[in-house]
């Protein structure tokens, strides 16, 4: 390759990289998998090394995403470097073979700790306090994002402990668990909003959103992996950092270990790669960092990286297969959702026959055809996606897809709303719909009608005897008997489950009618703000934009929703059946656990969890689902698990069902 040629393929490199960057930091929308960005980095600075071709705004010279024009921009006191990544041991090998040369001995041991697949952060407590939450940014400023921060329930805002130093700087990542990712990702989905492709994306998407009432609703956790003092103690080591973390109350990963050399190193990657299907969370490789904090400074950095610090890299779990066909399913909100249905192929331990292609974008945006073969991989190793069509040049390939324009199962004609990415049927009477739609109002947290499951649902919307949920309470038990598998006590049982489900409360019923975007709390807040079903029928957009956690795209769906012929039919027909309309008036026992925050964990003697949630709420508390810092109590019961031993790790006061009986009262 002569000069020429290396500049054109240089200045080719740097528009993809920066694409790349800009995808990957400021939209959340990767389209490059970190092995290809990496590999295409590093042909980059061997041939900006080759042929001298340096230039300062290069990608080589940059530490990842630009600073938000939307965020107040805040300089970094010490520089937030990304980590210089390995793929295989012998590269490993290489680090710590100049490791050893610079600093002239072997006097060193390594902390190895998993790489959070996340979103980097930066805190600031200034005399215990949490006065700062930043992005990582460029590495040398970042976007001030606190109030954002503060809504993430893992970060403390004040240190615990009593010898606390002036000021604590702590380096850490904010990540999604899986579950809690494709919980919401379904959600987005039915909601007609693009969906993320993976928890990282989702999580530094919502920690740039503009509202932190939203970025609440987000489920984001925190680690917390280094910290630097106002006064830097150069005998601390980054184990014994770690400690310290979780001494003033910020979470810190477990998985991690001191290695007094190389090969041991090589042994925990090996374990922690077959380990990291086992956790809730993502983790695409380890960390290796000289453990002795006063060798940094001789060890240095680089540009971009430090030389005391690297990452391994785990390799991507994918698969390649072929796309057999393309079939549509319908949601509970109508919202059309395409699927690849596969060639069956080993992935991730369990073998793959089916693929969300989530929306029409997406398939046209990728060009994913019926008869291609294709790489997919697990988006948090939870729902398998496809990633990319291997060899879309290829000249035998079938002709674009096309989406229908009528709904699969009722022919209805499908729409698409203003500023939404899916296809919906809005058709109330199609029969997928129907059955969700039932399911979903019988279930545990909308009517709670046990024994009313998926199966028997089918059978009474097959038979014709129910087309919406209204008619569970005309159904009979001679009808049900006849049911397959259905015998007169499991029937009358039935019929005592939907006559008990009219006690339900009123939030309740809101929650379980459907309505788009209203989930338990918005029904919660509905019912507190407008008090009887009559009124909130009769409510305008503007009153319903007035309550806190209400905005437009709720407000005009539950006006939309009310405005429906058939669903006031529906409605008023609840009603005659004598559902709950109007909230009770709720009565604070006591206000003993007012400011106070719970969490629960294992079975208690006499309560439930929701029995428990209700007494302390009622007594002024709130629940969490997690431990942190800032958790009061844990109220653990038999079969305690992980969050009693992080509760005992990080100080939080233990009650027993006694302890807590006496507490209350009773």
């Amino acid at each position: 390759m002569n000069k020429r040629d290396a500049q054109t393929r240089a200045a080719e490199l740097r528009e993809l990289l920066d694409k790349a960057n800009q995808a990957y930091y400021q939209d959340a929308q990767p389209f490059m998998s970190d092995k290809e960005f990496d590999e295409k980095l590093k042909e980059l600075e061997q041939l900006e090394e080759k042929f001298d071709l340096h230039d300062p705004e290069s990608p080589t010279k940059r530490v990842g995403g630009e600073v938000s024009s939307v965020f107040e921009t805040v300089q970094h006191p010490v520089p937030l470097l990304s980590l210089d990544n390995t793929y295989n041991e012998e590269e490993l090998n290489d680090f710590d073979g100049r490791v050893k040369k610079i600093l002239g001995h072997e006097e060193y041991d390594y902390m190895v700790e998993l790489k959070f697949d996340g979103a980097s952060i930066r805190l600031r407590y200034e005399n215990g306090a949490l006065v700062l939450g930043a992005t990582r940014g460029d590495g040398q400023q970042g976007d001030d994002i606190t109030n954002n921060i503060k809504t993430i329930q893992d970060i403390p805002l004040v240190l615990k402990g009593g010898d606390i130093p002036n000021v604590v700087e702590v380096r850490g990542e904010a990540y999604m668990e899986r579950e809690a990712f494709a919980r919401m990702n379904q959600r987005r989905e039915e909601e007609g909003l693009n969906v993320f492709a993976n928890p990282r994306n989702s999580t530094a998407g919502s920690l740039k959103m503009q509202d932190p009432k939203a970025v609440a609703q987000r489920p984001i956790r925190f680690f917390a992996f280094d910290m630097l003092l106002d006064e830097e103690d150069g005998s601390l080591t980054q184990s014994r950092k770690a400690e310290l973390l979780n001494e003033f109350g910020l979470p810190v990963s477990e998985h991690y270990k001191v290695c007094s050399e190389i090969e041991e190193v090589h042994d925990i990657i090996k374990k922690w790669e077959d380990l990291r299907h086992e956790l809730p969370y993502e983790t695409d490789g380890v960390v290796i960092k000289v453990n002795q904090s006063n060798l940094r400074e001789q060890l240095g950095t680089t540009s971009k990286f430090p030389r005391w610090a690297i990452a391994y890299k785990f390799e991507a779990e994918q698969a390649t297969t072929t796309i057999n066909d393309i079939t549509l399913q319908v949601g509970r909100l109508g919202t059309i959702t395409p699927v690849a249905e596969l060639e069956a192929v080993e992935l991730a331990g369990t073998t793959v026959k089916r693929a969300s292609l989530h929306n029409e974008d997406e398939i046209q945006r990728k060009d994913i055809r019926i008869g291609d073969t294709v790489v997919v991989e697990k988006a948090g190793e939870i729902i398998p996606q496809v990633i990319s069509v291997v060899n879309p040049d290829r000249a035998d390939r079938n002709d674009p897809y096309k989406f229908p324009k009528n709904c699969p199962a009722c022919d209805s004609e499908l729409i698409k709303y203003e500023d939404e990415v899916a296809w919906r049927c809005v058709n109330p009477t199609c029969p997928p719909q129907v059955r969700i739609r039932i399911e979903h109002f019988a279930s545990r947290d909308a009517m709670d009608i046990e024994g009313l499951g998926e199966s028997v649902v089918d059978q009474l919307v097959s038979e014709g005897l129910i087309q919406t949920y209204a008619d569970l309470y005309d159904l009979q038990k001679e009808q049900i008997i006849e049911l397959e598998r259905m015998a007169e006590k499991s029937a009358q049982n039935l019929i005592n489950a939907i006559e008990k489900s009219k006690d339900q409360p009123f939030e309740r019923v809101i929650y379980a009618l459907g309505i788009r975007f209203v989930g338990k709390t918005v029904a919660k807040d509905l019912a507190k703000a407008f008090k009887t079903m009559e009124k909130l029928q009769s409510v305008s957009a503007e009153e319903l934009e007035a309550v806190d956690s209400i905005g437009p795209r709720i407000a005009e769906s539950v006006v939309e929703f009310f405005s429906n012929k058939k669903n006031q039919a529906i409605v008023r027909r609840l009603g005659e059946h004598g559902l709950q309309f109007e909230k009770e008036e709720d009565e604070q026992a006591s206000s003993i656990f007012e400011g106070k925050k719970f969490v629960l964990t294992g079975s208690l003697p006499s309560y439930t969890r929701k029995e428990a949630t209700d007494l302390i709420e009622k007594h002024g508390g709130k629940t969490a689902s997690s431990v942190s810092g800032n958790t009061d109590y844990v109220l653990a019961g038999e079969s305690a698990g992980s969050k009693l031993d992080k509760a005992q790790k990080l100080g939080v006061e233990i009650l027993d069902e006694e302890t807590f009986r006496n507490m209350i009262g009773e």
